[in-house]
């Protein structure tokens, strides 16, 4: 199993992928993949949070993840 500190620092590369991407230009902020970027990031971040018991981290992040779900759900059903 990969250590807390490699599952949170990938996820938080995915997240700052995305908003890179997005800053550029070069992704627009609804698409799927920016939204699956930030949900995927975020879960890996949460869990992450989550081994390393840090309470603020986990809250922000998966907010950070549920609110990215959303946004994709709303972008593949057009809601």
């Amino acid at each position: 199993m990969f250590h807390a500190d490699t599952i949170t620092g990938v996820g938080v590369f995915f997240i700052l992928l995305a908003f890179l991407l997005s800053t550029f230009g070069w992704l627009p902020e609804k698409s799927r993949i920016y939204f699956l970027l930030n949900f995927v990031g975020a879960s890996l971040a949460f869990y992450g949070s989550i081994l390393i018991q840090s309470v603020p981290f986990a809250v922000l992040e998966g907010t950070w993840a549920l609110v990215a779900l959303i946004g994709l759900f709303r972008k593949k059903y057009g809601a």
